[in-house]
């Protein structure tokens, strides 16, 4: 007759199993640690008002303020970004993540809506009448005249290589304009 009772001694080769699926290299290791202290590095780099917008607890933002304090050339620097990698690894980053994410999104947003205003500067110049005329079927809230005349301000300034003006004011004519729609 057997002493043991099947529930109290495990498989060992189920022990094994989970073993291999906790394991963790030490490469992966690494490979994490480089990824906090990278989202650390980017933490720091951010402006005070996108910082705010980041969900930070109260240590690792005393962390984050040191290292925006120390001068990036010195030692203490790296050091205080490899801290605040440290201070990662022991969080769930998901929240972090998705604020940085959402800041990532709105960049980019930004630069698209630049490099289309930048376009539509460049048609109203290049094209003329054409180019107002699609414009304002798109924005109707645009000043046809006021176009017409920037178009012709700025084919001056280019004849007399004169400072660009009016190219200037064009662009935030069509941004203050552009958005508000």
């Amino acid at each position: 007759m057997s002493d043991r009772n099947p529930n109290s001694q495990q498989d060992p080769q189920f022990n094994d199993e989970l073993e291999d699926e906790n394991f963790i290299s030490k490469t992966e290791l690494k490979r994490q640690a480089k990824e906090h202290q990278k989202l650390g590095e980017s933490i720091v780099n951010l402006t005070p008002a996108h910082l705010d917008t980041v969900p930070l607890d109260e240590e690792l933002a005393d962390a984050v303020n040191v290292a925006r304090n120390v001068s990036r050339k010195k030692e203490g620097f790296r050091r205080q970004l490899q801290f605040i990698g440290k201070l990662l690894r022991q969080r769930d980053t998901t929240a972090i993540e998705e604020a940085m994410a959402k800041l990532a999104h709105q960049h980019q947003a930004s630069n698209v809506a630049f490099h289309k205003l930048e376009k539509a500067r460049e048609a109203v110049i290049e094209q003329g009448d054409s180019a107002i005329q699609a414009l304002i079927e798109e924005y109707p809230s645009l000043d046809r005249q006021k176009l017409r005349q920037f178009h012709r301000q700025v084919k001056k300034e280019q004849e007399k290589n004169a400072p660009p003006r009016a190219f200037r004011e064009l662009f935030q004519y069509l941004k203050e304009v552009i958005h508000e729609d």
